[in-house]
């Protein structure tokens, strides 16, 4: 019995979880955390942290020990002319410490170069981020498109079935040829044919939503039901969206790092003009033993005996190198306009995009507005057939090309509805306003 309770327990929780309808705020979250190329900017960005790391620890000193040992066997002669036999083994050791006096600040500019290097790839973790999230927000309004449009088609379908019935009985009462009959019932299997084609649909935009997700499964996935009775105002002026664009775009702000890396890489190349102080302290001792005459002191006395310190101030002064000092400095100069270039690329990408966002915004609400109207008279239209059909003064093929009507219509009206949502939710979010439904 406690095992049925267990089996019956786990198989709720997972139907709850089957059950569960995703918000959009929800997809975005799982995408930012699951999508592949979200995570390979996020390592670019690790890997750029990790340079700021090492650019910062050259300020430390670098210290190392040395261990050898030799052995040597043979004839050797002195400087007397003297030829004896040398056979010895040798031990030395030391530690020695070597520091950066000066180099005209080219750690503080490298180490600074290198801050401007991660805030950028910070800000392409971001751009990368939104345009992910976009993609999501589409294919969301689009499965939210297709479900409205499938209920219209539905709505379509029940109202063929009953027009088939009706027609189906008057027909068996003698009111109504057999015709009619027949162009009902043709009429039925195409509003179910065309209700089948919209669940497909539905279906179809919800797996490309799960792949955008990487969901490894998309049969138990869904999306809520959101009702969107009003839609937005009109967006903002064209001048005020271009400019909010530009102040809270990342892909902006990573092009400006851009440049002030730029910047900073000309002064750390000039530093190659001036002299590098180093300095170096170091100490160690060694011990030596003769293998052919012995006689040597023991190993501790001769460590204690030859220890040994050493201090030293070093200054590499360039002088010539073929002028290729000076071509690096005019390379990171030509660099530094590239990166400049960058910024106005991306400036004039996304005055584009907001531009284009605009006219689609205001080309869509238009659209709206007219598909309202289309709809409303197709409703007006079809009224009057109902009433036409019913006093016997017009066909069933009348009446079905008056419900066609009306439901092309109230399809339109989804299209343009959705069209005109997402064109408003894009100008809100180069503004920097999250995506919400």
């Amino acid at each position: 019995m406690k095992k049925l309770c267990s089996l019956f327990f786990g198989l709720a929780v997972l139907g709850l979880h089957a059950q569960k309808k995703w918000s959009l705020r929800e997809c975005v979250v799982y995408a930012m955390k699951n999508n592949l190329q979200v995570i390979q900017s996020d390592f670019n960005r690790q890997l750029q942290e990790k340079n700021l790391d090492i650019a910062k620890r050259d300020y430390l000193p670098s210290v190392s020990a040395t261990l050898s040992n030799s052995a040597n066997f043979g004839q050797s002669q002195d400087v007397f002319g003297t030829i004896r036999r040398n056979d010895n083994f040798n031990n030395n050791t030391g530690i020695g410490a070597n520091i950066l006096v000066f180099n005209n600040g080219r750690l503080e500019k490298t180490v600074r170069k290198t801050e401007f290097d991660v805030e950028a790839s910070v800000y392409d973790t971001e751009t990368v981020k939104n345009n992910i999230a976009l993609q999501i927000a589409q294919q969301y309004l689009n499965v939210l498109l297709n479900r409205e449009i499938a209920a219209i088609a539905k709505s379509a379908a029940d109202n063929a079935e009953q027009l088939f019935r009706r027609a189906k009985i008057t027909t068996e009462a003698g009111t109504t040829p057999l015709t009619s009959q027949y162009e009902a019932q043709a009429t039925w299997a195409r509003e179910r044919l065309n209700l089948q084609k919209a669940e497909i649909n539905t279906e179809r935009s919800l797996f490309a939503l799960a792949q955008l997700l990487r969901l490894p499964d998309y049969r138990d996935f869904d999306v809520e039901d959101v009702v969107i009775d009003e839609l937005p105002d009109q967006p903002l002026s064209h001048e005020a969206a271009i400019e909010a664009a530009y102040e809270t775009q990342p892909q902006i702000k990573a092009a400006t790092a851009r440049i002030r890396a730029a910047e900073q890489q000309i002064k750390v190349t000039e530093t190659l003009f001036w002299p590098t102080v180093t300095a170096n302290a170091g100490f160690g001792s060694f011990y030596f033993k003769s293998l052919a005459y012995g006689g040597d002191q023991p190993f501790y006395n001769q460590y204690k005996d030859n220890f040994s310190q050493q201090l030293g101030l070093n200054a590499n002064i360039p002088i010539f190198n073929k002028g290729i000092t000076r071509l690096q400095v005019e390379q990171s100069k030509i660099a530094e306009a590239q990166q400049r270039v960058g910024l106005e690329s991306e400036k004039q990408q996304l005055r584009e995009n907001v531009q284009l966002a605009l006219f689609d915004a205001n080309a869509n609400y238009e659209a709206y507005r007219t598909a309202l109207e289309a709809e409303e008279s197709s409703r007006l239209a079809l009224d009057f057939a109902e009433k036409s059909y019913a006093a016997g003064r017009s066909t069933v093929y009348d009446l079905d090309l008056a419900r066609n009507n009306l439901v092309n219509a109230q399809s339109s009206v989804a299209q343009a509805k959705y069209n005109y949502l997402f064109s408003v939710k894009l100008l809100n979010f180069y503004q920097g306003i999250p995506l919400s439904l």
